[in-house]
């Protein structure tokens, strides 16, 4: 199998800003694989620095793999066995390479994916549309042009937070759920919570640093708005110790490394009764069409990625009035724009 990469750069409508910075640009990697009759599987890597990961990172891990690449694109379970091993900290990369393998295995097979899963597109939940951290007239412009999303997702983690909320309530009366991205203290958080029911927020994502398990725990206690974990959980192992600590986790490729691990964490957290959503990170349609095929088994979706780009090269999963389409052609059904 031949291994074939490219970095594609992405820049967003708007600057994108969490709580811990942000940019307009982002560096992802297309990674093709293959087969010995030229049949391709694509993947995007989608590297954060907040995980130590780099285009350039994800290049170095994707030549140390190359001559581990197996024979058989349907030995998944080895594979990504093997990845894991040989690049374990290169996980954005080994979530390409995962998508890569199931693109190529769907096509050889002459079935999407979500079909090879056996899963039903129209279960999907709605995806929510993310509004940054930005002035208040550009936060009001941006739910402008986020009209055809019927939820919002909005980042906090601030000393204006309350502004925020308010400026965002005043602009729209959709559905809203906040992402505050580790950036408060407990005391912060626990505060926040009454001003968070107030404006009608649905749940909050991750209100403290990652680490911080029992102060997330705490502000769970409060029972006043359902607690879902981003940061503090990366794989399906972390999630026992996350169970009366949160209500649910946020899945992430980009995290975990692979579909197969992601199809893992929804199985464990929903045997400890926990809520289950796929994130993503600013990537393209092809990345965004990979974590779409897990959209039928989750609670809650936040998958507009591709939708917060000016520039997306590929066509795939689309989101048509907050609700996910992925396509029906073989694999991850993929094209060039």
């Amino acid at each position: 199998m031949k291994l074939t990469t490219e970095v594609i750069a992405l820049r967003t409508r708007h600057p994108f800003v969490i709580a811990r910075g942000g940019s307009s640009d982002y560096r992802v990697v297309w990674v093709r694989l293959t087969d010995r009759d030229g049949l391709e599987g694509w993947g995007e890597a989608d590297p954060s620095s907040y995980y130590n990961e780099t285009a350039d990172t994800v290049l170095a891990a994707l030549a140390k793999i190359e001559q581990h690449l197996p024979d058989d694109p349907f030995a998944l379970e080895w594979a990504e066995a093997r990845f894991a091993q040989v690049i374990p900290n290169a996980r954005s990369a080994r979530a390409a390479l995962s998508a890569a393998l199931h693109d190529l295995m769907g096509k050889r097979l002459g079935q999407p994916v979500w079909r090879l899963w056996g899963l039903d597109p129209a279960r999907a939940p709605k995806s929510s549309f993310t509004i940054g951290l930005d002035t208040a007239d550009r936060m009001r412009e941006k739910v402008a042009e986020a009209a055809q999303y019927p939820i919002l997702k909005i980042k906090l983690g601030t000393d204006r937070d309350e502004e925020i909320l308010k400026t965002i309530r005043d602009a729209t009366d959709k559905p809203i759920r906040v992402d505050a991205n580790a950036g408060w203290t407990r005391g912060r958080a626990i505060a926040m919570l009454p001003v968070l029911r107030e404006f009608g927020v649905e749940f909050l994502e991750q209100p403290l640093p990652p680490d911080d398990l029992e102060g997330i725990a705490a502000v769970r206690r409060e029972g006043v708005l359902p607690v879902i974990v981003d940061e503090s959980c990366l794989i399906a192992a972390d999630i026992p110790r996350l169970a009366g600590v949160a209500d649910g986790i946020n899945i992430k490729l980009a995290k975990c490394g692979s579909l197969r691990e992601a199809l893992r964490m929804i199985a464990t957290a929903r045997a400890h009764g926990m809520l289950v959503m796929v994130g993503c990170m600013i990537e393209s349609s092809l990345g965004i069409t990979a974590a779409a095929q897990l959209a039928p088994l989750i609670d809650a979706a936040d998958l507009d990625g591709a939708a917060l780009t000016a520039n997306d090269p590929f066509v795939g999963a689309t989101i048509d009035h907050g609700q996910i389409r992925v396509p029906s052609e073989p694999g991850l059904g993929v094209r060039r724009r």
